[in-house]
């Protein structure tokens, strides 16, 4: 049997045509999975990638192969949540779950969310300011105006489009690798041979990577663009609805969630392959920045590097700027029982739209005051800690309960994985606090 159709019966219940072949132009169809995975290299992420090749060259690449089937589970779980019920995470929590559980959810992703929307605002500007000169702080808002702007005044239809097109900007990151030079035994090494030491420095940067893959905001973005894809067209449905659509739903998510995630791991795979390349090899272990990284690599690695890292940084900037403000407003408006959706003119979802515009301006003014975003970040990891693991027990429960999901509750393969990540993302919670000030 073919891997490709194995891949198709783990999601398909009984009753779907699971060696049904993908569409012809399911390229086209790529959408949620493909932009939640691209978002997720953001400006923050780059930096946690660029530490991890800094600190331990290759010695991290292993992580990627690891995390990858954990992260497309839970965000395969994500997508099953908004296409089968039409309805994103926050509002099935609303639906099915205690106020007292669903609103420090909400809030702690707002707050992590609005942190790391100034994190990724402030690589920018310095990306920004490293390639062309000028003042940082004009270009953190002249770019935090152009996203807001682009999100309230764009239908998701049309926007989705370009978030797609934004995604292209990753591959910045795969050109950098053929400029520099890189010693692939010892990169495979690190690929395929596992080597974790148990110290508290090592399992900090373990546990940042994790976090970074494997974020709450993801969730709620992904689980909302699937309801985004319902709304847009007519004649699509809930799939506790509409069940007959089923077949070709799930194999969509099926290639949408493993290509996106796909290509999130493999750009991150080439950060950290770059990073560890050069800055490693010539002694440089400490990047706290993704522009930091960027204008280390000059020297190091030549203009060419220095210049696509640098514009990798931007475009990954203006790709997770409206996921960030966009998922946080998908919770709380649903939360608040608020009409939601970027396809949605801006008079018809006035609190949707205002907590996007809010988030962003706060992550403005956070740069503008003596708090480092950057270094703020370390707060943002504790509450996506906090937060994700019992957000994921939730999800789990939700997919599981055929209240919830019908007769489309999750497959043996996800739910066993699905537990997998939630039970690491919990032993990683607990590990961070363990090694906290270590």
């Amino acid at each position: 049997m073919s891997p490709k159709k194995n891949l198709v019966e783990r999601i398909s219940k009984p009753g779907t045509p699971a060696d049904e072949p993908p569409p012809r132009n399911f390229l086209k169809q790529l959408g949620p999975g493909l932009i939640t995975g691209a978002s997720d290299d953001d400006p923050s992420g780059i930096a946690t990638y660029s530490q991890a090749g800094a600190q331990y060259g290759y010695g991290m690449l292993w992580t990627m192969l690891f995390v990858y089937p954990l992260m497309v589970s839970i965000q395969e779980i994500s997508a099953r949540i908004g296409r089968v019920t039409g309805n994103g995470i926050a509002g099935n929590m609303r639906r099915y779950y205690p106020r007292w559980l669903l609103y420090p959810i909400v809030f702690f992703l707002l707050v992590a969310n609005t942190i790391n929307l100034a994190a990724d605002l402030s690589a920018m500007g310095a990306a920004v300011k490293l390639l062309i000169g000028g003042p940082t702080h004009l270009y953190i808002v002249l770019l935090a105006g152009i996203s807001v702007v682009m999100q309230i005044r764009i239908p998701y239809s049309e926007y989705a489009n370009i978030l797609r097109w934004l995604c292209l900007a990753l591959f910045a990151y795969v050109a950098t690798v053929f400029t520099v030079h890189i010693n692939w035994s010892e990169a495979l090494r690190g690929t395929f041979l596992p080597n974790l030491a148990l110290d508290g420095k090592s399992l900090t940067m373990f546990i940042a990577v994790l976090g970074t893959t494997i974020s709450p905001y993801l969730f709620f973005w992904q689980a909302a663009g699937e309801v985004e894809e319902v709304n847009k067209h007519e004649a699509t449905k809930p799939l506790k609805i509409a069940p007959e659509q089923a077949p070709k739903e799930t194999q969509r998510i099926v290639w949408d969630t493993y290509l996106g995630m796909a290509f999130s791991n493999i750009v991150a795979f080439f950060i950290i392959l770059t990073v560890a390349a050069t800055l490693h090899q010539q002694g440089t272990t400490q990047i706290d920045t993704a522009a930091q990284a960027a204008e280390a690599l000059r020297p190091v690695a030549g203009p060419l590097a220095f210049f696509l890292f640098a514009v990798g940084i931007v475009g990954t900037g203006m790709l997770a700027l409206p996921v960030l403000a966009g998922s946080a407003a998908y919770a709380v408006g649903e939360a608040m029982r608020w009409p939601t959706g970027l396809e949605r003119k801006a008079h018809e979802a006035k609190g949707f739209y205002s907590v996007i515009a809010v988030a962003t301006i706060l992550g403005i003014i956070l740069n503008f005051t003596p708090l480092d975003p950057i270094k703020a970040l370390i707060w943002t990891a504790v509450i996506n800690g906090v937060t994700a693991a019992p957000l994921m027990v939730v999800m789990m429960l939700m997919t599981t309960n055929r209240k919830v999901m019908g007769q489309f509750t999750l497959s043996r393969y996800l739910r066993i994985t699905g537990w997998l990540a939630t039970a690491l993302m919990l032993a990683a919670t607990i590990g961070l606090f363990a090694t906290w000030g270590k």
